[in-house]
């Protein structure tokens, strides 16, 4: 292990230097008591002084500059953590199609409550596998890999979105609703029923010749159905994100190296006097879905965040090293375009890639795509964590987690393909956490949503013999998502606690250890659906 890590160390060193400024192809896996007190202690609210961020407002009186000091948090404990948990063929959840309501629902609390201890902070969960749902939906039918057969409820009844929210809600995880927007139908999807778009509005789909269906992205009807499919969800659901993969156009393999078969759409366009090549009208739908999507769920909740999933390689020879598949010329996906021109909120592209691995290797992709980040979105890597639990793929998957951390340091975070290895291997989740993820995180804020701070919240503290009990209050308690408590004992450094919004009380030990050493200074702070964090205010324990 030391061998590796010192390699690791040696290897990111050199990036720095040189960087100043499923069923797949092979490139990527098969496709997340309350007790009497006496107050004992006086305390006293004062502010702490040494982290300042500046901030210069004007006077109406003359429209002079000032600066307003506001005071920050003493840690900085900001960490995108999320996994995939996929439904397509059953690959995560549930373990197969037809199990009961309670089966199903136990199934999911083991996989929301392995994220929780683990210390992750955000599932993104598949909804839409083949246009189907895994949810109670006017505009399309149950899910086959649900129930096992399309069309028919779970029973007893229950709506499995609603309870994975509620569920990951109160394990302090965001919850991300992933789609397919094209994918009609999967060889694994048992039965096409009536109820399927397939036959309802058979003029939107296509078959390829591996059995899958897609709905043609040319057709108005699809962008119009696709659309509906994901503003229905951000309308009815209490969610945090909306999310896509790499699923645009199909791969070229689905098709068994044919053309995608769009004759029909095409020749529409052509007799309407169309100017495009075919292949820049094909990037052009895509490019034209991607913006309306962004646009119609930012209208409707501004802090549901975009976001988008693509193959980790735009082009080969980007940067010049990559050799690989061309999502551009191949899947007609222009990601580089959307993370240029900011139409998503957090950027994943599928780097499932070694650290070494010629051709593809993760820092040289990571990189590159982070100077195309211009608009300074969130870029959140995926990672393959299917390698294996030995040694050797652990310390692979925490270098790059630990790469990722380095090269990005203005918003960390990472998402891993998928929750089944890490349940799998115990190895790699107990290494993890005993790791890079031996505390739980905050997601980071998306300022271009909203960059407003809550109010700081009116604390309380009661000491009773060797536990503080920490009381709290806020104007706007609706609008909090999560309360930070920042402590520090004598002698030590700060320490943190994140607990879920709906909390206004804990407990926390005053004494501690054999010295017993006592705590000197606590505060507290409210962040926001969006990821800001209130102003930070010490209470010095006298």
């Amino acid at each position: 292990m030391l061998r590796h890590s010192v390699r690791f160390l040696v290897y990111l060193t050199a990036i720095f230097l040189a960087s100043c400024k499923t069923t797949k192809p092979v490139s990527q896996p098969a496709p997340p008591v309350t007790e009497k007190t006496t107050q004992d202690t006086i305390v006293s609210e004062e502010p702490q002084t040494p982290v300042v961020v500046p901030k210069t407002e004007k006077t109406e009186e003359n429209q002079q500059e000032k600066t307003v000091k506001k005071i920050a948090p003493p840690l900085d404990i900001y960490e995108f953590r999320a996994a995939w948990v996929a439904t397509v063929a059953n690959i995560n959840w549930p373990s197969k199609p037809g199990l009961s309501t309670s089966e199903q629902q136990r199934e999911a609390l083991k996989l929301l409550d392995f994220l929780q201890e683990n210390n992750f902070n955000a599932v993104i969960f598949q909804v839409r596998p083949q246009t189907d749902a895994l949810y109670d939906s006017e505009l399309e039918p149950w899910s086959y890999f649900l129930t096992g057969k399309q069309g028919k409820a779970p029973e007893p009844y229950y709506d499995p979105l609603k309870f994975w929210i509620e569920a990951a809600h109160n394990r302090g995880l965001e919850l991300h609703v992933w789609l397919n927007p094209y994918r009609a139908h999967h060889t694994t999807g048992g039965e096409i029923s009536e109820s399927s778009i397939i036959k309802r509005k058979p003029e939107l789909a296509v078959k390829l010749e591996n059995g899958m269906w897609w709905l043609d992205p040319a057709k108005q009807g699809t962008q119009d159905h696709s659309a509906a499919v994901v503003m229905d969800l951000v309308k009815r659901y209490d969610l945090d994100g909306v999310h896509f993969d790499d699923y645009f156009y199909p791969y070229d393999s689905y098709n068994n190296g044919k053309d995608f078969p769009d004759d029909d759409s095409w020749n529409t366009y052509k007799n309407n006097r169309g100017e495009l090549s075919r292949a820049d009208w094909r990037r052009h739908n895509v490019n034209h879905f991607i913006r309306r999507v962004y646009d119609e769920i930012k209208t409707e909740k501004p802090f549901v965040k975009f976001g988008l999933s693509p193959f980790g390689i735009w082009r080969p020879g980007y940067p010049q090293s990559i050799t690989g598949y061309d999502q551009y010329e191949k899947l007609y996906a222009d990601a580089k375009l959307w993370l240029n021109e900011g139409w998503i909120d957090y950027f994943t592209p599928q780097l499932y890639w070694k650290i070494n691995q010629e051709g593809q290797s993760f820092p040289e992709l990571l990189g590159w795509w982070e100077r195309e980040n211009n608009r300074n979105r969130h870029l959140w890597p995926g990672i393959n964590v299917g390698l294996g639990g030995d040694e050797k793929n652990i310390d692979e998957t925490i270098n790059q987690i630990m790469i990722t951390r380095g090269m990005l340091p203005e918003s960390k975070g990472t998402v891993h393909w998928s929750i089944g290895p890490l349940v799998k291997h115990d190895s790699l989740s107990t290494a993890l956490k005993q790791g890079p993820y031996k505390k739980k995180t905050l997601v980071p804020s998306s300022p271009w949503l909203d960059d407003e701070a809550p109010e700081i919240p009116q604390v309380q503290t009661t000491i009773n013999n060797e536990r503080i009990q920490i009381n709290w209050t806020h104007p706007d308690r609706d609008d909090v998502f999560r309360w930070v408590i920042y402590f520090k004992y004598e002698g030590g450094n700060w320490d943190y606690k994140i607990l879920n919004g709906d909390l206004s009380s804990y407990s926390l030990q005053y004494i501690v250890g054999e010295k017993k050493k006592k705590m000197e200074q606590i505060g507290l702070t409210a962040v926001d659906r969006t990821g800001n964090q209130s102003e930070f205010k010490a209470i010095i324990l006298k």
